[in-house]
């Protein structure tokens, strides 16, 4: 069975934390502060695999974190950038929001597409050094890298979809017009899995793409057969043929199966359902009802529907199929590509300087998810280091907060298990 939808979690490496160091060196009194930056966490990129089609690698892991940056190290030493994490997709493969089901990027264009950027390396002590402040005891975190859940999706490139019901001979043309070799036998759902062949038109290297949709029964749009694994598929595809079995041997009305699939097709997707068609009437070589085929022919003329006898077993009109589709793909525009449903600046949920403030047993605890980053920065032992803590809480709005949830001077604070008093 075909992988073509998983759900992943992704986590970009966090920047390197600065370091706090002093130059020790003999016969140099006061070296100045030395502490280097740290390291940019690894990023997770998406690359085009045109070697696979199917998401097979990641049906039994669905979790990838990056390798987080190096911390910076004394003597102005930059911690190490960590390694970008690469994640190879086939070619179609759509990148989904879990949370939202939103496109954010479609993998058809073949250039590598970063989901999640690696956090920038923290600053370390010598770059807070000044006239007035020649011994800073802190230097900044690292930024942790970003995060997500997507959802993969495979949609295959291919210009052409063979549709029909099971056991129709859609395999059996697939292997006549082009060098894929799916298995081939008389029963229904011999195909598991679609089959992707390239088929050559004249000396010039021109050619088309054919995907071999396993068959569709009633229900399909619904799930019935596998019908959505297997529709998914088609949904790119600029043109369709249609192939019937006009043979009695069957028992079944070619018309028939045209209206049920068109109608599974229109439940699934209204556009796939007026995407152009030709139906292909195989096994035309053993069809002896000539009323019937009258009648077939006269339904295809009043839908509309471009009408061409083949049989699959001994090559009957096989050429004239592949020149008919090739001279129709011309007169279409090109694959679908689908475009992001989601700004790229707004793949990530930035929440900025957001804060909470709840009042708890007479303290005021305040909450926020950069807190966590400015706490680890902070060295509370050092003057220096607390007048930023305290400009830095100041300029994001904290105390605004703090005052309109009733703090006033003397009450007390907390701010990740840190406590001081309030004073404005």
């Amino acid at each position: 069975m075909i992988t073509d939808y998983v759900k992943l979690y992704l986590k970009a490496g966090d920047g390197g934390n600065g370091c706090v160091a002093f130059h020790r060196e003999k016969y140099i009194a006061r070296g100045g502060p030395s502490g280097g930056d740290g390291g940019k966490g690894g990023d997770i990129v998406f690359v085009v695999d045109k070697n696979a089609n199917t998401l097979l690698a990641y049906r039994y892991r669905h979790k990838f974190i990056a390798q987080n940056g190096e911390d910076g190290k004394q003597e102005k030493r930059h911690g190490a950038n960590a390694p970008d994490l690469v994640l190879p997709v086939p070619p179609g493969t759509l990148i989904r929001d879990a949370a939202t089901g939103k496109i954010l990027h479609d993998m058809s264009d073949g250039e590598p597409f970063v989901i999640c950027r690696g956090g920038k390396g923290g600053w370390g002590n010598a770059h807070f050094a000044t006239p007035t402040r020649q011994i800073p005891r802190f230097a900044k975190a690292g930024i942790k890298g970003e995060e997500k859940e997507v959802i993969l999706e495979l949609k295959m490139l291919a210009d052409v979809g063979l549709i029909g019901m099971p056991n129709v001979g859609k395999s059996s043309i697939l292997a006549q017009i082009s060098a894929a070799r799916p298995k081939i036998a008389n029963y229904n759902f011999t195909t598991l899995s679609p089959n992707l062949g390239v088929v050559q038109v004249g000396d010039e290297g021109e050619g088309f793409v054919v995907a071999d949709i396993p068959g569709l029964i009633e229900g399909a749009s619904e799930g019935a057969g596998l019908g959505h694994d297997f529709l998914r598929h088609i949904e790119r595809c600029r043109l369709l043929v249609h192939v019937v079995d006009i043979s009695e041997l069957s028992g079944r009305d070619p018309r028939g199966d045209v209206r049920l699939i068109n109608d599974e097709l229109k439940k699934y997707n209204e556009e796939l359902a007026n995407r152009p068609q030709i139906i292909a009437g195989n096994k035309y070589d053993i069809a002896r009802d000539s009323a019937a085929l009258a009648e077939f022919e006269k339904f295809c003329s009043e839908s509309g529907y471009e009408l061409i006898y083949i049989s699959a077993a001994t090559g009957y009109n096989i050429k004239n199929l592949v020149r008919l589709v090739s001279e129709r793909l011309k007169e279409l525009p090109p694959i679908k590509v689908f475009e992001p449903e989601v700004e790229p600046e707004n793949f990530v949920d930035r929440k900025g300087h957001e804060v909470t403030v709840k009042k708890e047993n007479g303290k005021y605890i305040v909450e926020g998810e950069w807190l966590e980053r400015l706490m680890a920065q902070v060295n509370f032992d050092d003057r220096d280091s607390l007048r930023y803590f305290q400009r830095v809480l100041r300029n994001a709005g904290v105390f605004d907060a703090l005052e309109e949830a009733g703090a006033i001077d003397g009450d007390t604070v907390s701010i990740l298990d840190f406590e001081f008093e309030y004073i404005k």
